[in-house]
């Protein structure tokens, strides 16, 4: 199958993994693509353009006519645990995964159900979408399954401590914001109070309106520890508005309130993590040359 893969993709696939291995993925990926095809049983309809910014996705038609989502990630992306995630929740708050026609389906490759995919939270007002976002996420927390290989937020965390550090050197003027973020994790991290599975980059884009349930999750990154990590991210949602907004400081700090009063979360915990994460993305992105989202996300972090 030739095709041409979203530009939006390709971009990103190079900041995460280096302009030589992206290059190598793409590379295979028109295999990848008439293969999983092939294993699921499904014909192409469509592109989705600009897609997403770790996978390409593809929609598709089952045998039966009815729809659904290839999605053909690299293994960088972690598909695997994607896929652990999604079975374990069955549908429950997620998007649901659809069965191979053959057992030889290619790494990354998943069929799931086909959602709205132009329809996600972003679209409601703004205090609409965080009711249905707690909602949503609230089904999400279960007990990982028995024997279950998800890391732990003290592991992911822990890998981005030092490219954090490393910005900060870099950049003294990052230092003050890094150095408290660090402090809040290394506080957080050794009384976590539970270990469920979380979605791991929970925020309004990533439910999506469907049929089976009004709003469904998509796009886990899985892993296990506490609800206040994944509520994290959801805190800086439509960060760009706040940040234009001259009561935006205070928005963002009533929104660690409310979301940790409506979910039962500790706010203090609430308050690190979203600390945290907002510090570790900045960093990055301004590390992979995305200078405006970078101090978009940093400037959040001094809010806090």
């Amino acid at each position: 199958m030739g095709f041409e893969p979203p530009q939006r993709l390709v971009r990103a696939l190079g900041e995460t993994y280096g302009d030589a291995a992206a290059a190598d993925w793409l590379a295979r990926l028109p295999a990848l693509t008439d293969a999983a095809l092939s294993a699921y049983d499904v014909t192409l309809e469509r592109m989705c353009a600009p897609g997403g910014r770790s996978a390409l996705v593809l929609l598709v038609r089952r045998p039966d006519g009815s729809p659904g989502v290839l999605k053909i990630a690299p293994p960088g992306a972690f598909p695997g645990p994607e896929r652990a995630a999604l079975a374990h929740w069955s549908g429950w708050g997620a998007v649901a995964l659809l069965p191979a026609a053959d057992a030889a389906v290619p790494e990354g490759a998943l069929l799931l159900e086909r959602l709205h995919h132009e329809v996600s939270l972003r679209s409601l007002p703004e205090a609409k979408a965080l009711l249905e976002a707690a909602g949503t996420v609230r089904r999400l927390w279960v007990d990982p399954p028995a024997g279950h290989s998800f890391e732990s937020v003290a592991e992911r965390t822990g890998r981005q401590v030092e490219p954090m550090r490393a910005a900060a050197d870099r950049d003294p003027a990052l230092e003050p914001l890094v150095s408290e973020a660090l402090a809040a994790r290394a506080e957080l991290v050794p009384d976590s109070p539970e270990h469920v599975l979380l979605h791991g980059n929970f925020r309004q884009s990533k439910v999506l309106s469907g049929e089976r349930a009004p709003w469904l999750a998509v796009g886990p990154e899985p892993l296990t520890g506490e609800r206040a990590y994944d509520l994290a991210r959801l805190v800086r949602d439509r960060v760009e508005d706040l940040i234009a907004s001259p009561g935006g400081a205070a928005t963002a700090r009533r929104r660690v309130k409310k979301l940790a009063d409506s979910l039962d979360v500790d706010q203090a915990r609430l308050r690190g993590w979203t600390l945290f994460r907002a510090v570790e993305s900045g960093t990055r992105a301004l590390t992979a040359g995305r200078t405006q989202d970078g101090e978009l996300s940093l400037e959040f972090a001094g809010w806090l």
